[in-house]
């Protein structure tokens, strides 16, 4: 048995109903709660290329604004691109571009906040994500080996599966 596996609930999966196959779940007789979700992620380059980009000195200009800004909008149309993903009021989105001269490259992490009846962690995986590859986007020019690494879960608080919070390095 896998380590993923192993964490598995016992009770049916929730997207799929009596004949397996997908299926939108119905939220609506839940409470509508505040909800809240952070995700990370990593992305590496060379040590030419962060320095350029710390600089400012990328051909397409600010790589961490644009970035930033790309992850913030991503978080807003999680739903028009994940199948089966509930359309949400989001109340906060902030995505930040932390730099890390040691891998080099940058960690990116993003909170997201609701007041809804269901969780916005994909919301917030869908943030960091679309920051990193933007961010490999303004900087391809200078290096098409960019490596985006690590996307993970980091918190989430609110809803009936209760609170979750891990830290991987």
């Amino acid at each position: 048995m896998s380590q993923f596996s192993a964490n598995l609930p016992a009770q049916p999966l929730s997207h799929l109903d009596q004949q397996g196959q997908a299926q939108m779940v119905d939220v609506s007789a839940k409470a509508a709660t505040v909800r809240t979700a952070i995700a990370a992620g990593r992305i590496r380059m060379s040590p030419a290329t962060f320095e350029a980009i710390q600089s400012g000195n990328a051909p397409k200009g600010d790589v961490l604004g644009t970035a930033r800004l790309a992850g913030i909008m991503a978080a807003k149309q999680t739903a028009n691109l994940i199948p089966l993903c509930h359309p949400l009021p989001l109340q906060k989105v902030e995505v930040q571009i932390l730099p890390d001269p040691a891998l080099p490259g940058y960690e990116i992490r993003a909170e997201v906040r609701t007041k809804a009846e269901t969780g916005v962690e994909m919301e917030s995986l869908t943030a960091v994500s679309v920051a990193a590859l933007t961010l490999y986007d303004m900087a391809k020019a200078l290096e098409k080996s960019i490596q985006i690494e690590a996307i993970y879960l980091v918190q989430k608080t609110g809803g009936k599966s209760g609170d979750y919070s891990i830290e991987i390095d």
